[in-house]
């Protein structure tokens, strides 16, 4: 039988912000999100606006590798 090959693969999706800003002592972590996406209709890095716990605001968050 053939493989089956995963159309909606999951992707985790980092707050761009956080990263940009570094991380400092005592601080909570960088905000990630777990989602799916259609590799066929969305072949490039998926970017969502998603509320970041950290920052305490709506950011970008952007697809990372795993």
């Amino acid at each position: 039988m053939e493989k089956n090959k995963d159309v909606r693969g999951k992707v985790i999706l980092q707050c761009t912000n956080c990263v940009q800003n570094g991380l400092k002592k005592g601080s909570i972590g960088i905000s990630r999100y777990i989602t799916q996406k259609n590799r066929h209709n969305t072949p490039n890095r998926l970017e969502l606006k998603k509320f970041c716990p950290r920052c305490y605001k709506h950011t970008i968050h952007g697809e990372i590798k795993k």
